[in-house]
């Protein structure tokens, strides 16, 4: 059913929906809350807990002042009730300034700050005593919004498709549902959008992580099924070229280098193809590694392929090939295939790739057109592999006949996680870096730190360096309480000087818009990049020696360990400064981990231990198993029930031929006719 058939919804308001990804009435019911707001009573000013959400009664006193600071116009006003007094602050709402009455009380509802010896509140929401009254103590779903689209506007239209669309069939076989005492389908859904309490959210929110998990996990085993058992047509030996290669370089590899380097030869001249998945930290030198074995292929008469998430980072790999080429005298013939390729270049690198004349092709997902015509294709290596989709990754190995597939990936994932999740791959990890990095100085501080920080960044812009400034949003309205990229943007625009070039980069641009910042980033025509975590793979700038991450405490720590090796990519001293909201002892203490360790392998074992299923609210993270609900870290427990059942399914009725297993049959077909959507893996 279209979205426009819910009563109130027009062409106009449709749109608005469609720019979150909701076409139809059905997909309203998989939009599930980013969050839930629990109204707490309002607390007196000289009562109320610093660093957290809270809600305070009070007038408005003195005059309100508006002050425009280039492009952001300042509402500055004291609020006060029989206990203390709050400066209150708003960006860009000069309005408020003749609708919010002196005199009255109102009730103010944010992040309040300490700034020295005064209590300050930024943006914070305002409520009629009375409205505010009536939402005390209830938890109510917040979605991710985009301008122009309410909260409530949501909620409504979620209310009405549970009317027209909500289906009873339960998919899950009763052995599992009784194995586990899920609570239906439906009743999971209807609870994560409405939940009673948080006992019942907690519940329903298992049921749907466990359904993705076990779904994904199936999916994935049927269709990697004995893959790794097919005979290998395409037997390779080490060549002189490589071996000449690695005698020139100016470094030495390191000991995990050469380990993982004698596994990838040992399978490449083995009895059966290659599948392996290279897990290491930035920086601990996958990419020589993959073009070592895009050589060997290319030198025993065959083609490789490596295919990377984004225009940017193909670009790189591919003129760091060359330069490889050209410096070493290495006798290959790479070209470049990306989506913005012209039509006439793309012409004439179809034939080389089709006559074997290119040896080693190099790009993005053009790698898999219908067009491109390998003539022996032998070896398939994808970059920051959980960037693709399961079936994007076979539609480029399905390009030769039973190709040997390498995939890298930055993302440190427990060897426990990675068994389930890559079980058809055998697993290398770098577990070292070159001695000569310098290690990342970090640092974890409150909301008050903020100004100093933006010095600092101006210092580092100044002496020549780039810098990073993650967002968890892209706009404002989407969480009120978190920081977005473009009103972020516009307010270190006013508090840096003009000569800083800034610039936003964010999920909802146009894929052309994102690799013309990322290569003006990369080429030094932006100084400071607001971004959200889109920029956590895909974009390499040596140059870039700040890395500076709001609202932190949402992130897990494995992914902020994964933004912080954005930087630290060249020859100066790099920083990392994690702004935390929060400053509760809890939070401080974990984000203080970071500064313990620059293992991320530690770190995601920490962040194991950290994060429980309890905690529901944490930023999505971009490059990581991107579920609906689910969190390979904060979720383990359940993937690992997930994984025990789904082997349990497949070795009692791997056909789905008995009538208990009909519908999950169904959905299980279902989902893999949408693999490609599957873009975590």
């Amino acid at each position: 059913m279209e979205i426009t058939a819910l009563k109130g919804i027009g062409e106009k308001t449709a749109k608005l929906f469609g720019r979150l990804g909701i076409a139809k009435a059905e997909d309203l019911l998989r939009y599930y809350p980013r969050d839930y707001e629990q109204f707490q009573p309002p607390v007196p000013i000289a009562e109320a807990p610093v660093g957290e959400k809270t809600a305070i009664r009070g007038i408005v006193i003195g005059n309100m002042t508006v002050k425009q600071v280039r492009s952001l116009q300042i509402l500055n006003a004291a609020v006060q009730d029989a206990t203390g007094t709050v400066q209150i602050t708003f960006f860009n709402m000069p309005y408020l300034k003749s609708t919010l009455k002196k005199g009255v009380f109102h009730i103010f509802r944010g992040q309040l700050q300490k700034q020295g010896n005064r209590l300050v509140m930024e943006q914070p929401a305002i409520y009629k005593p009375e409205v505010y009254a009536g939402m005390e103590n209830r938890l109510l779903p917040r979605y991710i919004l985009t301008k122009g689209l309410s909260n409530q506007a949501v909620t409504k239209a979620v209310n009405q498709a549970f009317a027209c669309c909500a289906s009873s069939e339960e998919f899950l076989p009763e052995s599992v549902v009784g194995d586990f005492r899920f609570m239906t389908h439906m009743d999971a859904v209807r609870t994560m959008h409405f939940p009673t309490d948080r006992e019942s959210l907690v519940l329903a929110r298992k049921r749907l992580v466990f359904e993705e998990f076990f779904l994904f996990i199936l999916m994935l085993r049927r269709m990697k099924a004995d893959n790794h058992e097919l005979p290998n047509f395409y037997r390779m030996t080490e060549t002189a070229e490589t071996v000449r290669l690695l005698d020139s370089l100016p470094y030495q590899l390191t000991g995990a280098q050469k380990r993982v380097w004698e596994e990838i030869k040992s399978d490449l001249s083995g009895d059966t193809v290659m599948s392996r998945l290279i897990q290491g930290d930035v920086g601990s030198g996958k990419t020589i590694l993959a073009f070592l074995s895009l050589i060997m292929c290319a030198k025993n008469g065959c083609q490789g392929a490596m295919m990377a998430p984004t225009e940017v980072l193909a670009k790189q790999h591919y003129e760091s090939l060359l330069e490889l080429k050209e410096q070493y005298g290495l006798q290959v013939h790479p070209v470049l295939l990306t989506g913005s390729t012209t039509a006439k270049d793309r012409k004439l690198i179809y034939a080389q790739i089709a006559d074997g004349g290119a040896d080693i092709v190099i790009g993005t997902h053009a790698l898999i057109q219908e067009k491109v015509c390998y003539h022996k294709l032998a070896l398939v290596i994808t970059d920051e592999q959980h960037r693709f989709g399961v079936r994007q990754r076979e539609i480029l190995a399905e390009k030769g006949n039973a190709v040997h597939v390498l995939v890298m990936s930055a993302t440190p994932i427990p060897r426990t996680l990675a068994i389930i999740l890559y079980g058809d791959l055998h697993i290398s990890v770098l577990d070292e870096l070159p001695a000569d990095r310098l290690p990342i100085k970090n640092c974890v501080v409150g909301t008050s730190y903020r100004n100093t920080a933006y010095r600092f960044l101006e210092k580092e812009v100044h002496e020549g360096r780039q810098a990073y400034v993650i967002c968890p949003m892209v706009e404002a309205g989407e969480m009120e309480e978190l920081e977005d990229v473009l009103s972020y943007t516009d307010k270190l625009k006013a508090a840096l000087s003009p000569s800083v070039r800034i610039a936003a980069l964010h999920g909802k641009m146009r894929p052309a818009e994102k690799n013309r910042i990322m290569e003006e980033f990369a080429a030094h025509r932006i100084d400071i990049l607001v971004s959200t975590t889109v920029i956590e793979v895909g974009i390499n700038v040596p140059n870039a020696s700040v890395m500076m991450v709001e609202n932190a405490e949402r992130f897990g720590l494995a992914q902020l360990h994964q933004l912080r090796g954005r930087v630290g990519r060249g020859e100066y001293q790099s920083y990392c400064i994690f702004v935390s909201t929060s400053e509760s002892r809890t939070t401080m203490e974990r984000l203080k981990i970071l500064n313990e360790s620059g293992d991320g392998f530690y770190i995601a074992g920490q962040d194991l231990k950290l994060r429980g299923p309890g905690e529901l609210f944490g930023v999505r993270q971009s490059g990581m198993m991107k579920f609906e609900l689910g969190d390979v870290f904060a979720d383990a427990p359940i993937l690992q029930q997930a994984s025990e059942a789904a082997d349990r399914i497949l070795l009692e009725d791997p056909a789905f031929e008995r009538v208990e297993n009909s519908a999950l049959l169904r959905v299980l077909e279902k989902s893999e006719a949408f693999a490609s959507d599957f873009r975590s893996i």
